[in-house]
């Protein structure tokens, strides 16, 4: 195996051992498991020029050998599906999905595989950084008397998939399955790293889904910068994928002019849930609720309310409460999911309901909110308006927003994403 810092400068001879420039860049054709080097680009006195891989003897770390007498002095045009690696992909960025972050690229592997030099992995360990600096093997040296890794670490290249067809940055291939099968905390993570050109490609290969469980879990700050960096449309397909609370507090962040944009786009009834939460006062119950629950007539037995909640179930992530509401949409009652299943399936919810739940008014202070729901241990609080109609719920991690220092929320487990009226 050999390197790239360790061939880039080097000599090139002809068959007779003359030097006719230096090795400037590696050329490879991508699309196979393991791309074959096509050819060298060398810098001469006068111009760089192209060599074809068949008119080269040897690659190694003292330098390239000529196989023909002839030297073609064609100038070099790159060809679509080829990458220098030294320009394309040395010091260029990628994501590495193990280790859910963004690291940079500091050397290149090549290697004979199939009877063929091949491009096999990137070095983005400290290894590679110390090759190109000509100090590795004292670092080694000092290394194993210390009894210190050496800070290897390469990432093979079946893993890599080019971002542009030039490869100005590059990705892990897994990305298109893999990293929407990230955790959204860890998708957040890799996408608050990433360059606003890497992150269009990166967000351009994920569902709208994806993209808003991991926005959901960046900081306020980022998560503007992330949707204004989107077309208005995929934006608002975006928002309308997040949960109604959620979108509204980034909508609220947004530019007046923005915002007016995206709203018009959504469809109406997102819209106009997000609009009415925009018009209650960020530090009231209301500010802080979200649309999204389960709530059920008084009038059903057991068995069917379960029937309503399996047909609510694409939308309904998790289920804690059922909230039971009358004819006029008022908060008469509330049952957990345990209540609802060991009860006999023809018995009326009004007779295994909690009468008189627990609720909170849409203007009361959300430092209110919180202590309630820390004093009675709920998962989520009703909010009601003035007649006591249900508007909405405000689940326990959104009343630690009022507790817990700015920021923090995005590191909470997200345990209550909501549900579906």
């Amino acid at each position: 195996m050999i390197h790239l810092s360790q061939v880039i400068g080097r000599p090139v001879r002809d068959q007779n051992g003359e030097s006719i420039g230096k090795v400037a860049d590696l050329i490879v054709a991508v699309g196979e498991r393991y791309p074959p080097v096509t050819g060298l680009v060398i810098d001469t006195d006068k111009r760089q020029i192209f060599l074809p891989w068949s008119s080269v003897a040897s690659v190694d770390a003292s330098g390239a050998r000529l196989s023909t007498p002839q030297l073609d002095i064609t100038k070099f045009s790159q060809r679509q599906n080829e990458i220098l690696l030294k320009l394309d992909l040395l010091d260029k960025q990628i994501v590495d999905i193990d280790g859910r972050r963004v690291v940079r690229v500091n050397d290149v592997s090549l290697d004979e595989v199939e009877g063929s030099l091949r491009l096999v992995a990137v070095d983005v360990g400290t290894a590679g950084l110390l090759r190109r600096r000509g100090i590795e093997r004292p670092y080694r040296t000092l290394s194993r008397g210390l009894r210190r890794p050496a800070g290897e670490r390469y990432i093979d290249w079946e893993d890599v998939d080019p971002l542009e067809s030039t490869i100005a940055a590059v990705k892990l291939r897994v990305p298109h399955a893999g990293l929407a099968e990230l955790h959204p905390a860890d998708l957040a993570t890799i996408i608050d790293q990433l360059t606003p050109r890497d992150r269009a490609g990166v967000l351009a290969s994920l569902d709208d889904e994806a993209v808003a469980d991991a926005i959901e879990e960046l900081e306020p700050e980022s998560q503007v910068d992330v949707l204004e960096e989107l077309q208005p449309d995929r934006a608002a397909d975006i928002l309308e994928e997040m949960s109604p609370d959620d979108a509204a507090d980034l909508v609220a962040d947004l530019s007046d002019s923005t915002r007016a944009e995206i709203l018009a786009l959504m469809e109406k009834t997102e819209a106009d849930e997000v609009k009415e939460l925009l018009g209650y006062p960020e530090e009231t119950a209301g500010g802080i609720m979200t649309t999204e629950y389960i709530a059920v007539p008084a009038t059903l037995t057991a068995a069917q309310t379960i029937d309503k909640l399996r047909a609510l179930e694409p939308s309904a992530e998790t289920v804690y409460y059922v909230y039971v509401i009358d004819d006029d949409g008022r908060l008469v009652g509330v049952l957990s999911l345990r209540d609802l299943i060991v009860a006999q399936p023809h018995t009326p919810i009004r007779d295994v309901m909690i009468d008189e739940p627990v609720a909170v008014g849409v203007f009361d202070h959300q430092r209110e909110v919180a202590n309630l729901v820390a004093r009675y241990n709920l998962l989520a609080v009703p909010v009601v308006d003035d007649q006591g109609k249900l508007e909405g719920i405000v689940t326990v991690d959104d009343t630690l927003d009022s507790l817990l220092p700015v920021g923090w929320k995005s590191h909470l487990p997200r345990r209550f994403p909501g549900s579906t009226r």
